[in-house]
Parts: structure tokens; C-alpha cells; sequence
């Protein structure tokens, strides 16, 4: 499969203050292939970006945006600005250079021509099509929490919402383990199994279409060892209670996604449901990060 190009792209950008972050965060991802976003400390404005096909998704984005105003109390007005494919894709190249992740692990774009650093397991990803390329602090801090719990060589392992795939191949070529990996969004699906193929991985991994804790292939596989739940502060929280029900005794998850000023109260909600915290991992670095306001990875157990 070939990188996703579009002749016209264009950037949706909006200005919202913390409380709104995430709301209108998810509102972009309903349509844009990659969000990002930044703060600007003298205002204290968070500033979000979506690129996206221009005339895609259009409806979709207007009720999401809709949604996000009304969960959030605050209008947003996107401002759109027409930005080329190929510069794009050519600037996303650049902003990619090989990862290294905690003690085991490289993180690599197909555009790499250089060798890998010895010593490490690489995990490729095409630079232009990648959701979790390895620069994102909650991936690093997913990657780095796995490195914490190998030792427990978990047998069942899912990957929740996985994005490229970069968390489960990593727990594959880590653990030698088959891993379920899914996600909603049919991209994404197409994507990890690319991914997969291209680092080896075809046979460990299994990539599924799947809506949440809902679709009865998660309740087929549980209970799970091991879970990657890297989504966001407001989704976590919701499926706490059914994220305990399918976790083993004994099991492990790990939640990234959310600011640090977001974990305690997803900390919280899985607390309420007899799961144990043993770790938390605070990286800076990556899309949205700024001193003191970095990413949150939390390790958490279930007794037994």
C-alpha cells in the first residue's frame, strides 16, 4: 500500500483554553488524519491543528465541532488555510528522524536510508501515514512503561485504539507474543496491517475493526494480560469499569493519552474499580508539550 496523498490538503486550526483541549481535540480527529497541538504560554491559549483531504469529511467535522462547543461552553471559530500535499508530506519527513525510546527501542520512518542503531528492536512506520510515530510523549511513555512489565511476559496482550500500530509491534517483537490490535476508524485498521508487514509482524499481530469494549472480539479474547488503552483523558475514564471486567488477574494497563493535569482524575475512575496503581511515567517532548505541562503514562494492576 502506498502512503495516502491527496492533490489539496488544508489545515483547520482553532484557539481554546485548557478545559476545551480535548473536546475539540477529538473533534478534529473525526476528520483529520493527524491533530496536533500547541500553547502559547503568554495567553495560555492552546492553539490545535488538523490536516486534512480539503472537501472530505466535511459534515462529519461540522458535528463534531458542534458537539465539542456544546460539551465544551466554548465556540470555537476554525480558521482553514490550503496547504500542499507534498510539502506536507515532505516537512513531516524531515520532523522525522529515528526515535530512540527508553533502553530497547528505535522508532524509524520507511524514508530512513541510514542503518539503525545497533542494539535496539526497530520498529518501522511510513513517515507520511503514521498516527503514533514514536516523538509523541504519550507514546515514548507508552513504550517505555512496556519495557517496566516485559518481565511479567504477559501471554494475552491487546492493543486498544492503535492508532499505526506502533505499540503493538513493539509489544510483539518484545514479548514474541501475538497481540490483538483495533481501532474504529477503518484507516487505521488498513494502516497497523501495512505496519505489520512491513516490520515481519503479519502473523503476530491480528488488526480488527472495533468500536470500544463493545465488540464482542475484545470479549472473545479476554481476559488480557496485558491492555494499551493510548486514547484520550475523557475515553478512559468511561471505560474503566469494562476495561477491569477484561483484564486478568494479575493483568497489567497501561493509559496514555492525557496531560499530566488529566491523570489523577483518570486515575480516579480505575481506582473505583479495584485496579492498583504501580507506576507513573511523565514525558516532555512531542506535539503539545511545554515545560512542567508534559504527558502522563499510568501503570496500573489488577490484584491476584
Amino acid at each position: 500500500m502506498k502512503a495516502r496523498r491527496a492533490t489539496v490538503l488544508e489545515t483547520v486550526s482553532l484557539t481554546v483554553p485548557e478545559d476545551a483541549l480535548e473536546a475539540y481535540e477529538s473533534a478534529l480527529a473525526v476528520a483529520c488524519g493527524t491533530v496536533g497541538f500547541f500553547l502559547d504560554e503568554g495567553t495560555g491559549l492552546w492553539t490545535l491543528e488538523g490536516v486534512k483531504d480539503q472537501g472530505v469529511g466535511e459534515g462529519e467535522l461540522a458535528g463534531a465541532l458542534a458537539l465539542a462547543a456544546l460539551v465544551s461552553g466554548v465556540a470555537a471559530v476554525p480558521r482553514r488555510a490550503r496547504t500542499e500535499a507534498e510539502g506536507w508530506l515532505a516537512r513531516t519527513r524531515e520532523a522525522f528522524p529515528e526515535q530512540l525510546v527508553g533502553r530497547r527501542f528505535a522508532v524509524r520512518g520507511t524514508h530512513l536510508t541510514d542503518a539503525a542503531t545497533p542494539g535496539r528492536l526497530v520498529v518501522t512506520l511510513d513517515a507520511g501515514i503514521a498516527f503514533g510515530s514514536g516523538e509523541h510523549g504519550s507514546t515514548r511513555g507508552c513504550l517505555r512503561a512496556l519495557e517496566g512489565v516485559a518481565h511479567r511476559r504477559p501471554l494475552r496482550v491487546l492493543d486498544l485504539g492503535t492508532g499505526s500500530g506502533i505499540l503493538a509491534m513493539a509489544a510483539a517483537k518484545l514479548l514474541h507474543r501475538r497481540v490483538l490490535a483495533t481501532d474504529i476508524d477503518p484507516w487505521s485498521v488498513r494502516v497497523t496491517r501495512e505496519n505489520a508487514r512491513r516490520n515481519g509482524l503479519g502473523r503476530r499481530l491480528r488488526v480488527v475493526r472495533a468500536d470500544g469494549w463493545g465488540a464482542p472480539v475484545l470479549a472473545r479474547g479476554a481476559p488480557y494480560d496485558l491492555v494499551f488503552a493510548n486514547i484520550l483523558a475523557r475515553p478512559l475514564t468511561l471505560m474503566a469499569r469494562d476495561l477491569a471486567r477484561h483484564l486478568a488477574p494479575g493483568g497489567t494497563v497501561i493509559l496514555a493519552g492525557l496531560l499530566a493535569s488529566q491523570a489523577r482524575w483518570v486515575l480516579s475512575a480505575h481506582r473505583a474499580q479495584g485496579l492498583v496503581l504501580e507506576r507513573v511515567l511523565l514525558e516532555r517532548g512531542g506535539l503539545g508539550d511545554v515545560p512542567g505541562r508534559g504527558w502522563a503514562t499510568l501503570v496500573l494492576r489488577r490484584r491476584g
